[in-house]
């Protein structure tokens, strides 16, 4: 496109969500999934791992998809059955490949790690607020799509990526596409570098960038120009220092004297 001469002087970028297309999941059944795919993995690649493992009730329970109902009986017991039931499937994968574990099985071991505590007694439960969870954005929401992310912008939430799309910018002209990119739901701001790097590539680096909030910071602003001549165009986010805000005047709570010697109170009544 650059070598037919076609102004790439303005470009914008935006972003829009993407669905994973794997089911969200609650948290009980995440790991119950996530156990059915170790088991369909191993299955697979060393079924002789299993042999005395899976037994009548190990079937009933990972033999197929996990669906439960939105309130499942017991949810405690069969939260610990499960740890349980992880446990020592990781256990008896450690024994036999000592040199690194099949891939599902790592991820079976973070899906634990981030979702699930062992108390005092050995006891499996889920982990709670108090207890410390993981940022959203590094925490797993399906064993088969790994990088899906939970991400809530505003009043909307999803779990999946986030696409870049960057067009050009001319009232005159026909807008081309010149840059798509599929990256894990995350800030905008992360974005901007691969971005610039692709254009650089292709030789379509614009003069002007136009962006949202959401890409813009002061260290975006000064490598865009520093490493690529790109003067990037959009509103910085507020300041969340204390010296950005304004202080509120000292509030009286005893009595003041006026000009006339008269005495009166200035203390709130906003708890009247």
């Amino acid at each position: 496109m650059a070598q037919d001469g076609c102004d790439v002087v303005t470009q914008r970028t935006d972003s829009t969500h993407l669905l994973s297309v794997a089911r969200e999941l609650t948290r009980l059944e995440l790991v119950t999934e996530a156990v059915r795919a170790v088991l369909e993995e191993v299955a697979r690649d060393a079924p002789e791992v299993l042999d005395e493992l899976v037994t009548a009730e190990w079937a009933q329970r990972y033999g197929r998809p996990v669906r439960l109902c939105s309130q499942p009986g017991h949810p405690a017991a069969r939260q610990e059955q499960v740890g349980n039931d992880a446990r020592e499937l990781l256990q008896r994968l450690d024994a036999r490949f000592p040199g690194g574990a099949p891939a599902q099985a790592k991820v079976l071991r973070t899906i634990l790690v981030q979702h699930v505590l062992v108390d005092a007694k050995g006891r499996f439960r889920p982990r709670t607020m108090r207890d410390g969870r993981p940022p959203s954005r590094i925490q797993i929401e399906s064993p088969y799509e790994t990088e899906a992310r939970w991400t809530r912008r505003g009043d909307t939430r999803w779990t999946g990526y986030l696409a870049h799309v960057t067009e050009t910018c001319d009232d005159k002209r026909i807008n081309v596409i010149t840059d798509v990119a599929t990256a894990v739901s995350s800030a905008d701001s992360q974005a901007l570098p691969g971005i610039h790097a692709r254009l650089r590539r292709l030789r379509l680096l614009p003069d002007r960038h136009l962006v949202d909030g959401g890409y813009t910071s002061v260290a975006g602003l000064d490598a865009a120009a520093r490493l690529h001549r790109v003067t990037l165009i959009g509103p910085l986010p507020p300041s969340t220092t204390p010296q950005h805000h304004p202080a509120a005047p000292p509030r009286s709570t005893g009595p003041t004297t006026d000009s006339a010697g008269r005495i009166s109170s200035s203390a709130s009544t906003s708890a009247r």
